[in-house]
């Protein structure tokens, strides 16, 4: 105890002394302000009276013409050539000088300021010589007023001149007199204030002015104000009572210092321990599950094929459906959906593996000791199925499921960014397919992912700065012997990536809300082009995502008319998808087109709902039977029976049937048989650009053998 009282009364001691020395010095800083202060003021002031000697110099000059006759009266310098007498008896005044008249040896007896005037202005030539003392004001020679200090025999004199005309100028004079009813005024703030030959000592304050032609230096002095040992005074009184209330404070500190640093030492074991937790699950959170990633990459063999045993898996988790358990039953019940979910997790994992919550929904694991993919998809399927069985929130029963993304090191990537980056893309191939199940990472899933990047990075500049061209499909009638319309394709010739097909970057141009903008590029294209082939029906698809905007509508009615297109040579493929989602919404947009004139088709039939109450409900003009029908026609199987009941059905609602991925003769035989329309497909062409359809209509010479296809 002792030795506690002694430290403490040791920093007590030093508190007190650091606290004097930080009184002291803020002392001593305001003394010194202080006396800039005044030395400022004191400038102030001997700048107004050399403020007030220049508007003397200025009314005389505006006054000159009138005052002619007072020139003569000064006329003669002789009676004012001793200026020495000027200052003695105080006669200061305005003065007009003509400098012409005297000899050099004349001027020399005046004392005043050379810089004043200058040795090369015109008005001060001979004079400049008898201008002796120093000035704050540098020369002018450009006619205008020059003013200054001049000191003289002990004497603080203000001097102001300002030239007439060549030879003459007006001289204004007046001895700075502290004692003077207007400068005692003025300098009564200052006590003890003098003016005098004699330094002043180090405790006063002043300025100093020299003597020119003597060499001496002309003093103005005063007792200066110590504000800061007022306030050192002040503080000191003051600070008696807080001190030694501190003291005592101090001690009490001092006795509770051991018990203090004890629970801080706790606190922060506490703190290190929850670092690397997360708070709602108590499993590891993102930064630990990183640092275990790196320890375990680190382990892995340096060499290919030493040690296989040791490979692991990483698998990435989300939760499906969780943002719906939070909708319906709040953001309790979630965060105790993950509670459980984690427990769960927990009773399939070995000790040796390593759970983690990165945060939402998302969860990762680490598998050791993994030798095969069969390793990694076992657990998987038991994750899939532990968390397949429902969760019991607060009395209601919930049913979640998972998807997983699994990437293996160091098969996939043997450092952590690349292999979370790899496990992360299979977490998005498990979503893609439909969530609840588990994707392993491969080297496709990468291409698509760069292909993703590619459409964010490079499409949108492609739309704009029309980079992008149109394929179309000539649909022949159903002998072939003619074509009646054509199906616009757009293309992507991409300058490092080369033919980027419709099936690669479409789908991923919805996803990034691209579609829309590209949806608009190829209607506008497909007018500008179709304006060359008179009579021709052109098929242009609509994404579903494309035909909910609010403005599509007027969107499309807008480009036509801004082309001079004719609207019932555009026709717009819809797909079952486009009317299943909102069928009210999309009757209205399909009522507003058809008043416009638009044909509209059914795409892919048969391949969805394919419910009669889309051909009753909405006005289709035609009807067209997917590709995948043809693929495996047989002529007596059940695709044969499939096409025979759509094209009779299209044909009894009186709608135009089109069969699409026509590529034999016997599936041509067999359409034209059943009475199909028309058809497209690679047996009568495959896709070409808009030179080839000129050529295929007749409008130039043909350059490209086409093949046609008749009936027999």
């Amino acid at each position: 105890m002792s030795r506690l009282v002694g430290w403490a009364a040791i920093l007590m001691t030093g508190t007190v002394l650091f606290g004097a020395g930080v009184v002291y010095t803020i002392g001593k800083a305001a003394n010194e302000d202080a006396r800039h202060k005044e030395r400022r003021q004191v400038e102030a002031l001997l700048d107004e009276q050399m403020v007030r000697l220049s508007e003397l110099v200025t009314r005389a000059v505006e006054q000159q013409h009138s005052a002619r006759e007072r020139m003569e009266i000064f006329d003669n310098l002789s009676a004012y050539v001793d200026l020495a007498g000027i200052v003695e008896t105080g006669h200061d005044g305005v003065h007009w000088v003509d400098i012409r008249r005297y000899t050099r040896a004349e001027l020399d007896q005046a004392l005043v300021v050379s810089q004043l005037f200058g040795e090369n202005s015109q008005q001060g030539r001979g004079l400049a010589t008898a201008l002796g003392a120093a000035t704050p004001t540098a020369p002018k020679s450009d006619g205008s007023m020059v003013q200054g200090f001049v000191v003289h025999e002990g004497a603080f004199i203000f001097a102001a001149s300002h030239p007439l005309d060549s030879g003459r100028l007006v001289l204004a004079l007046r001895r700075f007199d502290p004692t003077a009813p207007e400068a005692s005024a003025s300098f009564a703030a200052l006590r003890d204030f003098t003016v005098g030959r004699t330094p002043f000592e180090p405790e006063r304050n002043g300025l100093v002015f020299e003597d020119a032609r003597s060499g001496d230096s002309l003093f103005l002095s005063w007792v200066p104000e110590r504000a800061g040992d007022v306030l050192m005074r002040r503080i000191a009184f003051a600070a008696i009572p807080p001190l030694s209330i501190t003291l005592l404070l101090f001690l009490l500190v001092v006795f509770n210092t051991r018990r203090v640093a004890q629970e801080l030492a706790e606190s922060q074991a506490r703190t290190e321990s929850l670092a690397g937790r997360d708070p709602l699950s108590g499993l590891a959170n993102r930064l630990l599950f990183g640092q275990t990633l790196d320890a375990a990459l680190n382990a892995l063999p340096s060499s290919p094929g030493e040690g296989k045993e040791r490979g692991f898996s990483l698998m990435f988790l989300d939760l499906d459906r969780f943002k719906d358990v939070n909708d319906a039953h709040g953001h309790q019940a979630g965060d105790e959906l993950i509670k459980q979910v984690a427990g769960r997790l927990l009773t399939i994992l070995r000790v040796k593996d390593t759970l983690a919550r990165f945060g939402g929904d998302e969860f990762a694991i680490l598998q050791t000791d993994v030798s095969s993919d069969e390793d990694a998809r076992s657990l998987a399927g038991r994750i899939l199925h532990t968390l397949s069985e429902p969760f019991e929130l607060y009395g209601n029963t919930v049913n979640v499921g998972v998807s997983i993304g699994i990437a293996i090191a160091p098969r996939d990537a043997a450092d952590r960014e690349t292999l979370m980056r790899m496990a992360d893309t299979a977490l998005y191939e498990a979503k893609s397919e439909g969530r609840n199940r588990s994707a392993f990472f491969h080297q496709e899933m990468d291409e698509a992912l760069q292909m993703r990047k590619v459409v964010a990075d490079d499409l949108r500049r492609a739309i704009a700065e029309n980079e992008l061209t149109i394929h179309y499909q000539p649909i022949y009638s159903a002998d072939g012997s003619r074509v009646v319309s054509l199906e616009a394709l757009v293309r992507w010739p991409h300058p490092t990536k080369g033919m980027i097909p419709p099936d690669k970057f479409i789908p991923l141009a919805e996803q990034s809300g691209l579609v829309i903008p590209l949806g608009e590029w190829v209607v506008r294209r497909v007018c500008h082009d179709g304006m060359r082939w008179p009579g021709i029906r052109i098929a242009v698809n609509v994404s579903p995502i494309q035909f909910r905007q609010r403005d599509f509508v007027d969107s499309v009615i807008d480009v036509v008319a801004d082309a001079g297109f004719d609207p019932k040579r555009l026709e717009l493929e819809l797909t079952e998808g486009v009317v299943v989602e909102d069928a009210d919404a999309a009757e209205v947009a399909m009522r507003r087109l058809r008043d416009h004139g638009f044909p509209l088709a059914l795409d892919d039939f048969g391949t969805g709902y394919s419910s009669l109450i889309y051909l009753r409900r909405f006005a289709f003009d035609k009807i067209k039977i997917d590709r995948s029908f043809l693929e495996s026609l047989d002529g007596a199987g059940e695709s044969a029976i499939l096409v025979h009941s759509i094209v009779h059905l299209g044909r009894a609602l009186g709608l135009k049937v089109t069969a699409e991925g026509v590529e034999t003769k016997e599936q041509h035989r067999f359409l034209q048989a059943l009475g199909c329309h028309e058809m497209q497909g690679f047996l009568f062409s495959r896709p070409v650009c808009a030179q080839e359809v000129d050529a295929l209509l007749g409008l130039v010479p043909r350059r490209l053998e086409v093949r046609r296809v008749s009936a027999a």
